[in-house]
């Protein structure tokens, strides 16, 4: 019976655990280069309608009142409506608010963090392929 290698194919399993290893490295160094600046606050614009800015605290009055339907009557559907609908909002407004920056780095960093994603997703993709 013929040996299998990664995939089920003949390639190499070095290659595929080196590959394997060089993409978390380099993804690993790239999420930890990136920061995260929130930009949120309860009079923060989240939306905009018609013109009207919707603040995040202006989310929490359909919610105030969800919440209060859902208390009277639990089997309403306009209070479950309006609570998952303004929780909904809140969050991707959380979301949206959000600044993605990279931090400061020397180019050295930066192609070393290039050269091991693109490398190891190379190795990694070659390690799945039928070797000649």
């Amino acid at each position: 019976m013929a040996r299998r290698g990664a995939g089920g194919t003949d390639g190499g399993i070095g290659s595929f655990f080196i590959g394997f290893i060089m993409i978390c490295a380099g993804g690993y160094l790239l999420l930890r280069s990136i920061v995260i600046q929130p930009n949120f606050g309860f009079g923060t614009v989240m939306f905009s309608a018609w013109g009207i800015p919707i603040t995040s605290g202006l989310v929490l009055v359909p919610f105030i009142f969800g919440i209060g339907i859902i208390f009277y009557n639990s089997r309403n559907l306009i209070g479950w409506l309006l609570a998952a609908g303004s929780l909904t909002a809140l969050i991707f407004g959380v979301i949206a608010s959000i600044n993605f920056q990279f931090a400061h780095m020397s180019a050295f960093d930066l192609l070393v963090i290039l050269v091991l994603l693109a490398g190891g997703i190379g190795l990694f993709l070659r390690s799945l392929r039928t070797l000649n």
